[in-house]
């Protein structure tokens, strides 16, 4: 096939893609049409076997880490995890819509980036629902806080996002260094997201509530959270010693499923339901098609946009890049197509991507896969989400987000230093 014929074919099956994987057609996993666009990328000769290949190996240790991290998840909540965040939640809370927003961002921040930001959106969504439904709240702020955080709070470690895991392997960086750079990125974001919300739904906020009756609080799961903290620790660990850090997320989801076996919480075929195999199957075949649209012209013609070094001017422009590029092609094919161009100059330069893919798609719809399923659980839930609400408090979180993110990351990069 010739250049122009297999650009063109690359680019027109990513559309239809990610189209697919934003409207879901009929109900179809995104599988359905990513996977046979990737073999016939492949069967045409717009990106040879091998290349394909070489792909799927490159990206099968991050879907192993994702489907691990997944099942860690789904075994959290059937131990009564999030039944009793959000029963903390509405006592502490004690009626007061600020703080219970408050107490939203702690425990949303705390989930995305310790169990991923799935857990977030797909568990923690429908606890927040309940949660502000007993104490009579306006839900808004605090359901539209789930999604918000699942992006922005997913900076910190390399286990709380796919994109993050993808940085983490190109950064070459170690577990801990990786955290330790983010950290202040992370806060910053957040704590300038916290002050947007605040005041852009200052009017729910001052609506009131009501206090929650009294009652037994659910007994708290000890043995999901030390199993929790002992696969942070495993992560830790194996990173140091230059092991696949996928190995402890398995031994953290292995333990709780044996205890989740034995009492008869869980099943075979609900722990093969939570890795989630359609869309693992759907992020490979995307990464097929990603490299076969770069490897046919995009590397070139984004070579000239992607600026060399890690100056602060640099990782704006890398970060601000990144962050347009998510929301027009959806951000996890944009940190596929720029971490190869960006790697060469280094950890900052990923690690600036990375704040732009993961901050900027709070701004559209289809900016991340996890805002897509944090509408389709909010319908399901009879709420509301208007697209001119949605994009307006985008506007007016992300640019000062990402702004205060990339200037916390400099600063940690020249107090830390990304060797």
């Amino acid at each position: 096939m010739n250049t122009q014929l297999a650009e063109t074919l690359s680019a027109v099956l990513l559309v239809l893609v990610l189209v697919c994987a934003v409207v879901r057609p009929f109900g179809w996993p995104e599988a359905v049409v990513a996977v046979p666009a990737a073999g016939l990328l492949i069967v045409t000769g717009a990106i040879p076997l091998d290349d394909a290949l070489d792909e799927v190996e490159r990206l099968g240790p991050v879907v192993g880490f994702l489907a691990a991290v997944l099942v860690l998840a789904q075994l959290c909540d059937d131990e009564g995890l999030f039944q009793a965040c959000g029963a903390w939640m509405a006592r502490t809370a004690a009626g007061r819509p600020r703080r219970l927003l408050a107490l939203v961002f702690m425990a949303a921040s705390a989930i995305t980036a310790v169990l991923s930001l799935d857990a977030t959106v797909v568990l923690l969504t429908p606890v927040v629902f309940a949660t502000a439904a007993r104490l009579g709240a306006r839900p808004r702020p605090h359901v539209y806080a789930c999604t918000h955080l699942s992006n922005t709070a997913s900076l910190l470690l390399p286990v709380s996002n796919l994109t993050n895991l993808l940085a983490f392997t190109a950064s070459g960086l170690s577990f801990t260094r990786f955290a330790a750079l983010m950290v202040l990125p992370w806060v910053a974001a957040i704590a300038v997201e916290y002050v947007v919300f605040r005041r852009f739904f200052a009017s729910d906020l001052d609506a009131g509530a009501q206090a929650p009756d009294g009652g037994e609080p659910p007994r708290l799961p000890m043995f999901a959270l030390v199993t929790v903290g002992c696969t942070l620790a495993g992560f830790v660990l194996t990173s140091a010693v230059g092991v696949d850090p996928a190995w402890a997320a398995l031994g953290g989801a292995l333990a709780l499923a044996v205890r989740g076996l034995l009492r008869r919480r869980t099943t075979p075929r609900a722990l093969l339901s939570a890795t989630s195999v359609p869309f693992l199957a759907f992020v490979l075949a995307l990464g097929v098609v990603v490299q076969a649209v770069v490897d046919n012209g995009l590397d070139e013609a984004l070579g000239h946009l992607v600026p060399e070094g890690s100056g602060l001017l640099e990782l704006l422009a890398l970060a601000g890049l990144a962050a347009v590029l998510a929301n027009v092609i959806n951000n996890l094919p944009a940190v596929l197509v720029l971490l190869p161009l960006t790697a060469p100059s280094g950890p900052g330069a990923v690690l600036a991507v990375l704040l732009g893919v993961n901050i900027g798609p709070n701004l559209t719809y289809a900016g991340s896969l996890a805002t897509l399923l944090w509408r389709r659980i909010v319908h399901a839930h009879e709420g509301e989400v208007e697209l001119k609400e949605f994009t307006r408090l985008g506007v007016y979180a992300v640019p000062a987000s990402l702004g205060a993110a990339v200037l916390a990351l400099w600063g940690s990069l020249a107090v830390i230093g990304g060797g």
